[in-house]
Formats: C-alpha cells, sequence, structure tokens
C-alpha cells in the first residue's frame, strides 16, 4: 500500500466508513475532510518530518487528520485526553513540534511548541520520505517508553484482501490495537463505529444499534460484561467475532462468555506498540492456546521468554535502550508454555511473584480464585514479606448478588486455593474491595503492595 492510502479509500465511494455519535460519514465525505487538512497543513506550513501531536475526539475528523498527517509525511504523536502533568512530559519525551486538535464541534486548532525535533529514529524516517508514528506505552508502573515507527512499514501490512464488516473501535488512536482497527477497517471498506463511553452499557448498545459484527477489546472488559448482565439487556444477533488482547484471559471468563454468546467467536490477539499486530489462530474458543502467524513475523522461545521479529518493528525508543537482539528479536518479556506450535501466554515476567524462591504466575492463581462463588473480578500481585520477601495477595471485587460479608469470603478463598494450589501460591492476603481493578485502557492493573 505504501503511503497511498487515501487514493485506495477512495474506491468505496459513498460507503459508510465512520459512525461518530450515531451519524454516519461516507467515504467520499472523509476523503473530503482529509482534503480540507491538507490545505489546512498547507497554510501553517507543516512539512514532511515534522512532528505532530494529534489531539481530540475519536471522530471522523480525527480520523481525517491522521490520514492527512500519513499524506504529508509527518511524524504523528496521537494523544488522548491526559492529565496535564502526564501530557507535558509526553509532549517533551517524544519533542513534539506542533500540536494539533480536532474538536467534537468541528473545530481545528495548531500550536508550535517552539521544540525543534533532533532524535536519530526521526533523521532516519525524515532521510527515507517517510511517516512516523509514536506510540506511549501505558506507563502502570513508572515512565511511559515512547516506541517511534515507520509508518510506510505500518501501512503495508492491510492489504484489500478481506471483506467489509462493522467494527466497533474500542482503543483510541493513542493505542496500536486503536491503530490497527481504524486502519484494517478502512483498507477492507468497512465501517468504523467509534463511541465516547466504554461502559459495557454503551459499547452493547452501539452493538444493538449499529449492527456491530467484529468487537476487539480485553478480557477485563470482558468480565466487566458479565457482572453487568448487558448480554440479557441487548440484542447481540450481529456480533460474529470478539477479539480479545494486551493480557491473559483467565479461562473461567472465556468460558462464560463463550456459553452466554453460543454463536460468537472468540480469538486472542497478540500485539505490542513496539512490533505491530500478529496475525494468530486460537486452538478453540474455550482455550487460551494460540498460534502466532508468521506473515512477516518470525518468533522463538528462550528460557520460556517469547522473542519476536518483525518486518515492522519499531526503530526504537525516544527514551529507552530498545531490547532487540543481534539477530533483530525483540524481548516481549512474556512467559509462555508450548505445545507444539501452540502456545500460552502466563503474563509479564515483570508480574511473576517470588515466594521464598519459588514463582508464582498471576494468571494462574486469578483462574482459581475465580471458581469460587460469588467472585466477580481478581487481581494477583505480591506483597512484602519480612519471611519470605514476598507473598501472593488477592484483591476481589465480589458480583452484586453476594451476601456473604468479607471475612467469610476471605475465608473461602484460601480454602479454595488450599484445595487446587501448591502452598506458596495460597493468598496470605485476601481484600475485598469495590474500587476499579483497571486502567483506562481496561487493562489490569497489578503491583507489589
Amino acid at each position: 500500500m505504501g503511503i497511498a492510502i487515501v487514493k485506495q479509500l477512495a474506491e468505496h465511494g459513498d460507503s459508510e466508513a465512520v459512525v461518530f455519535h450515531g451519524h454516519g460519514t461516507t467515504y467520499r465525505q472523509l476523503i473530503a475532510m482529509v482534503g480540507d487538512w491538507l490545505r489546512f497543513l498547507d497554510g501553517h506550513e507543516i512539512r514532511p518530518g515534522t512532528v505532530v501531536a494529534l489531539e481530540g475526539t475519536y471522530s471522523p475528523l480525527l480520523c481525517a487528520a491522521l490520514l492527512a498527517l500519513i499524506e504529508r509525511r509527518a511524524i504523528v504523536v496521537p494523544l488522548s485526553a491526559l492529565p496535564e502533568a502526564k501530557r507535558a512530559e509526553f509532549l517533551e519525551v517524544a519533542e513534539v513540534e506542533v500540536v494539533v486538535s480536532a474538536e467534537e464541534n468541528g473545530t481545528r486548532g495548531l500550536e508550535r511548541t517552539g521544540t525543534r525535533a533532533r532524535h536519530a529514529h526521526y533523521q532516519a524516517l525524515r532521510e527515507a520520505l517517510h511517516p512516523g508514528l509514536v506510540l506511549f506505552s501505558s506507563g502502570t508502573t513508572g515512565r511511559s517508553k515512547a516506541s517511534v515507527l515507520d509508518f510506510a512499514k505500518v501501512l503495508g501490512r492491510y492489504q484489500a484482501k478481506g471483506r467489509d464488516q462493522r467494527i466497533l473501535s474500542f482503543l483510541s488512536l493513542d493505542h496500536i490495537g486503536g491503530i490497527n482497527t481504524l486502519l484494517h477497517t478502512l483498507v477492507q471498506g468497512g465501517t468504523v463505529i467509534t463511541i465516547a463511553n466504554r461502559s459495557p452499557e454503551a459499547v452493547f448498545a452501539a452493538v444493538e444499534r449499529h449492527q456491530v459484527e467484529v468487537l476487539p477489546t480485553t478480557p477485563t472488559f470482558l468480565n466487566m460484561v458479565l457482572i453487568s448482565g448487558v448480554l440479557d439487556r441487548f440484542d447481540c444477533s450481529s456480533l460474529g467475532l470478539v477479539t480479545y488482547g494486551t493480557e491473559p484471559m483467565p479461562i473461567q471468563t472465556l468460558k462464560r462468555l463463550a456459553a452466554a454468546l453460543p454463536r460468537v467467536r472468540f480469538k486472542q490477539t497478540y500485539g505490542l506498540s513496539e512490533l505491530g499486530i500478529l496475525p494468530t489462530k486460537s486452538r478453540g474458543d474455550d482455550t487460551l492456546w494460540v498460534k502466532l502467524g508468521d506473515a512477516g513475523f518470525e518468533h522463538k522461545i528462550i528460557d520460556d521468554v517469547l522473542w519476536i521479529r518483525s518486518d515492522m518493528a519499531m526503530l526504537g525508543y525516544l527514551n529507552a535502550d530498545a531490547p532487540f537482539d543481534a539477530d533483530g528479536f525483540f524481548n516481549t518479556q512474556d512467559v509462555v508454555e508450548t505445545d507444539g506450535e501452540w502456545i500460552r501466554i502466563l503474563g509479564r515476567r515483570s508480574e511473576i511473584i517470588n515466594v521464598g524462591g519459588e514463582k508464582v504466575y498471576p494468571s494462574e492463581v486469578e483462574n482459581t480464585i475465580l471458581e469460587v462463588p460469588g467472585i466477580a473480578e481478581v487481581t494477583v500481585s505480591g506483597h512484602p514479606s519480612h519471611v519470605m520477601g514476598m507473598v501472593v495477595k488477592a484483591t476481589v471485587l465480589l458480583s452484586p448478588e453476594t451476601t456473604e460479608d468479607p471475612s467469610t469470603v476471605q475465608r473461602q478463598v484460601r480454602a479454595h486455593c488450599k484445595s487446587k494450589l501448591e502452598a506458596f501460591k495460597i493468598p496470605a492476603v485476601v481484600e475485598v474491595s469495590h474500587e476499579r481493578q483497571h486502567s483506562d485502557r481496561f487493562k489490569k492493573i497489578r503491583g507489589a503492595a
């Protein structure tokens, strides 16, 4: 595809491209918006290689701005709404030269920061005359890392050989999953459904109203869907595929989803900002085993850790060393089990809890605790111990219908774990909490406490 994406999208004519606030925008209208943006960029002398932060509500105007910046061969830094201190950090790390905004009411904005971007990765993109993409990690612990990708290579992954579908864009454009949903859908001539509120009610109201066929999301969100009971309140008959990624899926959650939506196919996805989204094949709707595709990707496993080489791998980080080996394989830090050509992702190496020299994978303990009646959600993490160095802590959220008091729940959790797990895996601390356990990207937050 190169970077001639707008020319390719023009072939879809008056088909519906983006639905925003219930209103559809056609491909013809979207491309006209791209033309308006290009004239706007011309008027402000935005040249190829300029580092541009893109802010605003996920609307057709924002999508058109992204496409225009790609056509202009700018280096795009998509940003969602952020606390001011975090926004300032991101602008500084990315060496943003210009901030462009696309407001919900249709207005455009442009602000120059006075910064001159000189990073070597930017220079490489400018010399190649390629657009760039900068994505920040979620940064739930520590400083967020900024990946720099060659947008021409990213676009090269999308070919118009599938069928047009109506896909709800769950993740925003500051996430590789959101970028993937937008580009994949548009290249196929499908329709992107955008939503302002990502509650289970809002998402499944959109599924019903707009006849959504594909829902890409996260295990944490899907568990919230089960807790909320929205599947009984909305018509999901249009839905044919639910994809999930970004974190391990609890097998209990997957089985409950398969039972609640028997006509829906469930597919595990795998991707990283640093590498892109890999083609995958799930072994089945009720299993966590997955096969990684090799179209543009290779993988190897060293000491149970997954390493991946990608044709569209990032040039590197702006603010950290990149963990590539001499052959170009990236250390994902994901620990996996293997069964022939199938793998099962156990979790990040950094999330493993070391209890007196024994390794505990949070997902294993979480899957066990979710078998306890009345437990809606659980997050397992490490808890400091003077004796063991670290012990297992489980923070549980109760189902709305649960009437048990916290002390009874704590005893039930420990008793069930004792019957299923080795002694060092049994939570020494069980906390009943009413607080949310996920980030704004609907990914479980872990950390020693």
